[in-house]
């Protein structure tokens, strides 16, 4: 069944507004409301979607997003899906940046994004468990999970390292030749979507760069292209090069400030990579041009996500076709679980410990005597509300908020 439009606005924008918690919790949202609950999506086809988006450099949840609304409405459909899922995250960053560069930290403001943080873990748990049965098929594949889980946590490998070993596992296992036949999509069509795509992302970026060169919106168009050209393994993994850029180089914000970017980014909708906004309004604000900086950086970081999809989705039903490939691509899928489990432990030291010690080539070591009481008890309340007693998403993440901002009033 082909949705309308209407029913397509409603359920890819309740994903943008409750898409919390990165992208373990936003995965698993998109499953309950795409798969479960709306049935628009197979299983098989929303876990091949993953392993494809998972491949790609930017932020796999958004790009997902995108899969989903093109599969169920072409083109137009991954536009009105995509722009759902990073508007109002986009929206609610520049506000919070305006906020924070007009009075700082606000303590009573924190506390409730300390509220949203905790609830956000028993999203992710809740998304592990889904995710444990729908991916994991099998004891190759949960070694595989179990594999990249120990390397991205433990070893602290790279990225591209974990998913290039599970796609050659999945390349070598023996596989039946009987695969129905899929007419490939015609090359023709293939290159004028990329040419499209590369004109809408690139032509506003070079009229800005000849009308303004040295300005900070150019500067932030030319970096933030570059950065999402190869962000492979989501935000955490392209941080380093963004702190080092905006920080020591350009010296947009201070070393303090990115913390605190990254923080909020955690704590609002949509995808976490929205950091870059934040950093874009502070350091357009030196200059006077906060909101023009900020949609540059806005522009150049999710307009090459629409150019991956469109670009390579069509392809991916005849890729998945051929028994290795589709192989590899379930190996995919199986890593990404374990992806998936080292970025929730990652961030639940970081809800629910005050200091966390760096770990060097190690996992983060959490510092014992910091462990917060307060989001303890709030990740305790969201578990209970939402995972047992089965309560609303909204619902859980409001009460979340109103009592970390009232257990820090108290």
């Amino acid at each position: 069944m082909t949705p309308s439009w209407s029913e397509m606005t409603r359920a890819f924008g309740k994903i943008g507004v409750l898409s919390f918690g990165g992208p373990a919790a936003q995965i698993a949202l998109m499953h309950t409301e795409l798969v479960e609950r709306r049935k628009w999506l197979d299983e098989d086809g929303f876990l091949r979607g993953l392993g494809f988006c998972t491949l790609l450099p930017g932020p796999e949840a958004m790009q997902l997003a995108t899969y989903a609304g093109w599969r169920l409405r072409g083109t137009a459909g991954g536009l009105l899906a995509g722009l759902l899922f990073v508007v109002p995250g986009a929206v609610v960053m520049m506000a919070l940046a305006a906020l924070y560069l007009s009075y700082g930290r606000l303590p009573v403001v924190e506390a409730a994004f300390l509220g949203v943080k905790a609830a956000a873990l028993a999203i992710v748990a809740g998304a592990l468990w889904k995710l444990r049965a729908k991916a994991l098929r099998g004891p190759l594949s949960m070694a595989v999970a179990a594999g990249a889980f120990a390397a991205l946590f433990l070893l602290n490998l790279p990225f591209w390292l974990v998913l290039g070993i599970a796609i050659i596992v999945g390349l070598m296992q023996p596989h039946s030749a009987n695969s129905p036949p899929v007419s490939p999509p015609q090359d023709a069509r293939t290159l004028r979507t990329i040419a499209i795509w590369l004109a809408i992302w690139w032509l506003p970026l070079l009229a800005l760069l000849v009308l303004a060169p040295h300005s900070v919106p150019a500067q932030a168009g030319l970096f933030f292209s570059w950065l999402a050209t190869v962000s492979f393994g989501g935000a955490y993994a392209v941080l380093a090069a963004l702190a080092q850029n905006a920080v020591e180089v350009q010296g947009w914000l201070s070393a303090e400030q990115m913390i605190d970017g990254l923080g909020l980014a955690e704590t609002t909708p949509g995808p976490l990579i929205l950091v870059t906004v934040f950093t874009g309004w502070l350091g357009g604000a030196q200059g006077g041009v906060a909101l023009a900086t900020a949609l540059v950086t806005l522009w150049a970081t999710f307009a090459p996500c629409f150019l991956w999809i469109f670009a390579g989705a069509p392809h991916l039903e005849r890729l998945t076709a051929a028994p290795r490939l589709r192989g590899a691509l379930d190996m995919v899928s199986a890593a990404v679980a374990g992806v998936i489990a080292n970025l929730s432990l990652w961030f639940a030291i970081h809800v629910l410990f005050r200091q966390v010690a760096d770990g060097g080539f190690g996992p983060p070591v959490p510092i014992w005597s910091s462990l917060d009481p307060g989001a303890l008890a709030l990740a305790g309340f969201a578990f209970g509300w939402l995972l047992i007693l089965k309560r609303n998403l909204l619902e859980t993440l409001i009460l979340s908020a109103v009592l970390g901002a009232g257990m820090h009033l108290i």
